[in-house]
């Protein structure tokens, strides 16, 4: 809840601009020709990433009710946070095939990668570029090539699915992106945003702690942060930030004393557990499938029982509880969905507390020693873990 990528489930104070994006849009078939792009500009902490996300889940809401058989795909990507045009082609990729690396690929054949997706998915996408800033990454390339795919797909192949596009970030980026655009096709005028009030700002701090704390927020902390914010200009980034330092902290890594009484001294999970989560996610997000063959074989090794499915879970749900990780589903696997794990904070910060029960005597603490590693999906397990598993069917 306290994450800056977190979106709300109503856009307080916003509700006027997202209808407006969203009509402007049209969907599920809008009566204007392709590209569908719109811009949404405002200073830093004025809410355009809440705006331009909440009218693209609207969006893909219309269009899942249009068509129940055809499921949206919906790709967010935060361009201030990648290292160049390079960064946000390879981000958008990744988007589809949490896999990829773009290193040794240029941006014309990663972007050239993601539309061959797209057109092969045959789904309806709705693109988010958000936080645009100047001197951030270069989004024309990205726009062109939304605009004119064919540039970018075997040759026979024509056109991608319906696709609509918005881009959030400050006014003088956006600006300076529809100049280098040439007027191709149109992008503005853009949907603009002012500084937040101070009620709607009291607003959104209310709603944002009661979730964080599961119970009403003390009025006082309220109106402490709203006051500092208001003083420094109304930026709900700022709000959030100030929030953040009151319930977790100065900085990243375990929760500071705000929130140490809610979520005890350290979090109760079984050092198997993490170290699956490190192997499984040393790549990027790990599949909850993959935790859990790796902590089978990590129990099996030691000579213990692999955790049930449900007990896993819960130790997912403490974990993420806390604020080590994330879950997300994303289209594909069994059942037309998959369920990821993202590490958030670096595992050597996360804060454990002492070991359960059955967890062997003497074993090192999940961080100390060699790491354990799996060379194929039954490889073999780091001499000295435990013995091996047995044949008689107990397990």
């Amino acid at each position: 809840m306290l994450a800056n990528d977190w979106l709300p489930p109503i856009a307080i104070g916003r509700q006027r601009e997202v209808d407006e994006v969203v009509r402007r849009l049209d969907p599920p078939t809008p009566h204007a020709p392709p590209p569908w792009v719109i811009g949404v500009a405002g200073p830093s902490g004025a809410g355009s990433s809440t705006v331009a996300r909440r009218a693209a889940r609207e969006v893909a809401d219309r269009l899942r009710a249009a068509r129940p058989d055809g499921t949206p795909r919906l790709v967010d990507v935060r361009a201030a946070a990648q290292r160049g045009t390079h960064g946000v082609a390879s981000s958008l990729l990744r988007r589809l095939d949490d896999g990829f690396d773009g290193r040794g690929f240029s941006t014309v054949e990663i972007l050239a990668g993601f539309l061959r997706r797209l057109r092969r998915d045959a789904r309806p996408v709705v693109l988010v570029l958000d936080d645009a800033r100047i001197g951030g990454p270069d989004l024309a390339p990205i726009l062109r090539a939304v605009a004119e795919p064919d540039r970018f797909l075997p040759e026979g192949e024509h056109g991608l699915p319906p696709l609509w596009t918005v881009v959030a970030g400050a006014a003088e980026a956006l600006s300076s992106l529809a100049v280098s655009l040439g007027g191709r096709f149109p992008f503005d005028p853009f949907v603009s945003l002012g500084p937040y009030d101070g009620p709607t700002l009291e607003a959104i701090v209310r709603d944002r702690a009661d979730r964080a704390f599961g119970r009403p927020a003390p009025a006082e902390l309220i109106g402490r942060i709203v006051r500092r914010s208001v003083e420094d200009g109304g930026s709900t980034r700022r709000a959030l930030d100030l929030l953040r330092r009151e319930l977790l902290g100065p900085g990243p890594g375990p929760p500071g004393p705000g929130l140490r009484h809610l979520l005890g001294v350290g979090v109760s999970v079984e050092p198997r557990v993490v170290r699956a989560i490190g192997v499984a996610s040393g790549k990027g997000a790990a599949r909850l499938g993959e935790v859990r063959r790796l902590e089978a074989e990590i129990a099996r090794a030691q000579g213990l029982r692999p955790l049930p499915t449900t007990t896993l879970w819960r130790r997912i749900v403490r974990l993420e509880q806390a604020g080590y990780v994330r879950r997300e589903i994303r289209a594909g696997g069994l059942g037309g969905s998959r369920s990821l794990l993202r590490v958030l904070t670096p595992i050597d910060e996360w804060v454990m507390a002492p070991r359960p029960r059955e967890t062997l005597r003497g074993y090192e603490r999940w961080s100390e020693g060699e790491p354990w590693r799996a060379e194929g999906p039954s490889g073999p397990i780091r001499p000295g873990a435990g013995p091996p598993p047995s044949d008689d069917g107990a397990d």
